[in-house]
């Protein structure tokens, strides 16, 4: 691992140097940044980001961590003695530094999962109803007639293709908690 302090930090980020810090990083497990400005933070993320093309998670629990989630792709705020201000600028919100393993491993496994299938069934669906409306414009001779009434492709978006996605965003769990808390290579998946 690798531990670096907010002065040296400073000079770390200025452009000269900012590759050779990248690669370092690279080769680390992890990399520890304390007593780092608020400006610093975001920085550092930001570089991270745009430099290495990896997608960024940031955690904070207080007013000096907001900028930091902000710049992140996703930004996991910890309500605390140090107020609400990292929460609120959060994506995520959590109590204790602690269930940042269970919202990543399991919540964010399910979600991914949950969301793409529901772009696979948004896809059925469509090609569902244009593939109709296809082989009606033969029986009408290409006139451009309309098959339905409007409030019935409303009814249709509404009632016949919100419930499977609702019960399937409630309901669908392909590996249970216990299982993806156990096995975090699962997450890579």
């Amino acid at each position: 691992g690798l531990v670096i302090d907010g002065r040296t930090l400073e000079h770390v980020l200025h452009d000269s140097l900012q590759n050779i810090f990248l690669e370092l990083t690279e080769k680390c497990r992890a990399v520890v940044c304390c007593q780092a400005t608020p400006l610093q933070k975001s920085v550092l993320v930001r570089l991270v980001r745009n430099k290495l093309k990896a997608m960024t998670l940031a955690v904070g629990d207080g007013a000096n961590d907001v900028s930091m989630i902000q710049v992140a792709d996703t930004g996991v705020g910890i309500s605390g003695q140090e107020g609400m201000q990292a929460v609120m600028a959060s994506d995520f919100a959590i109590s204790q530094f602690r269930h940042l393993r269970k919202l990543l491993l399991v919540h964010g496994h399910w979600c991914y999962t949950r969301l793409a299938n529901m772009v696979l069934y948004f896809f059925y669906k469509n090609v569902a109803y244009v593939n109709l409306l296809f082989w009606y414009q033969f029986f009408c001779g290409f006139s451009g007639t309309s098959m339905t009434d409007h409030w019935i492709l409303i009814l249709f978006n509404l009632l016949f293709t919100s419930v499977p996605p609702i019960i399937y965003g409630v309901l669908d769990k392909d590996v249970s908690a216990e299982i993806l808390m156990q096995l975090p290579q699962l997450y890579m998946m």
